[in-house]
């Protein structure tokens, strides 16, 4: 079992950026296709981000590409998120997730196992 530890959430203003890490613990990890979602008060958990077992293929939100890009090192079983050009609307909770079928792993039904999030707070 694999399990999750975001950092790197904080405030910034709008128009800045933030990395944020998750870091993987388990020998499993390099068989995990690994995403990134967010939940802002009062609404769902959304997808945001994902890429396959060795980050060779992403896919994004489509609200969100080109902003934002997803990268992992197997080496070091981290996963990182870049977030570039951010808005007050992209104030949430981030969360790091696994699963074993990349292609379902948009859907948080699929998801296998959940870090315990990290706040991003953009101000105006």
């Amino acid at each position: 079992q694999v399990q999750l530890v975001e950092s790197g959430g904080g405030l910034v203003q709008a128009g800045g950026s933030l990395r944020l890490s998750c870091a993987a613990y388990g020998r499993t990890f390099n068989t995990y296709a690994m995403a990134w979602f967010r939940q802002a008060p009062g609404k769902e958990r959304e997808f945001v981000a994902a890429c396959n077992w060795d980050g060779g293929s992403t896919y994004y939100a489509d609200s969100l590409k080109g902003r934002f890009t997803i990268s992992r090192d197997n080496g070091k079983h981290m996963v990182y998120l870049q977030m570039n050009n951010l808005k007050p609307e992209d104030t949430a909770v981030y969360y790091c997730a696994g699963a074993t079928v990349y292609l379902r792993i948009r859907d948080p039904g699929n998801v296998e196992v959940w870090g315990q999030g990290t706040l991003v707070t953009v101000s105006s």
